[in-house]
């Protein structure tokens, strides 16, 4: 037996040798169209491939019930945005405690914490920029300003971290990064009211 979203459905008379024909199957009758799997349960236990193809490895004499759950891609976007705006609030801490470790001379540490500031903000860009080209209608310019913002912010931090004034990257981190991650804010407000928009 297989439930997807709340609704059973009979495999029975299907010989699957195994899980990843039923997963096929799934896919291939159009079940997950427009959808993203958030959980998978087999025999009740939740269930993630550690290895890939790791379901053709699981024989289905062995599996008495498959559960699927799954959400609307556009209702997943609109929880992404929710989690981008705690991830502007994680850059903005990590801004401060990367200039206080600057002020502080702790210099190894506060290099390596702005290495790992640097990565979710690429991360935090490259996720905005698919969630634009997916769901937004309109152009709007404060993603065009923000994203030209940042990047001439971080071209001015490489000379200067190049030079090791690290007192000058806190000034730079401080009163130029805080208040333009800030400005992100409405950009995700923007962003996740397009997708509203695209849902209707």
């Amino acid at each position: 037996m297989i439930v997807i979203d709340g609704k059973q459905y009979d495999i029975s008379s299907q010989n699957f040798e195994n899980l990843e024909q039923v997963f096929n199957k799934v896919v291939e009758e159009g079940h997950l169209e427009n959808r993203i799997v958030t959980d998978v349960m087999v025999n009740e236990e939740p269930f993630t491939e550690i290895y890939p193809h790791q379901a053709e490895d699981i024989e289905m004499s062995d599996v008495e019930s498959i559960e699927i759950v799954t959400m609307a891609t556009d209702d997943m976007a609109v929880e992404i945005t929710l989690e981008l705006y705690k991830v502007v609030n994680i850059m903005a801490e990590g801004g401060k405690h990367v200039a206080e470790l600057f002020r502080q001379a702790d210099d190894a540490e506060a290099l390596e914490t702005y290495q790992d500031l640097l990565e979710v903000i690429r991360n935090f860009l490259r996720m905005i920029g698919v969630l634009r080209d997916e769901y937004s209608l309109k152009d709007h310019k404060e993603y065009e300003q923000n994203a030209e913002e940042l990047n001439d912010m971080f071209t001015e931090m490489s000379s200067v971290l190049e030079n090791e004034d690290w007192i000058l990257l806190a000034d730079l981190l401080e009163y130029e990064f805080l208040p333009a991650v800030e400005k992100w804010k409405k950009v995700i407000k923007q962003i996740r009211d397009d997708i509203r928009t695209a849902k209707r």
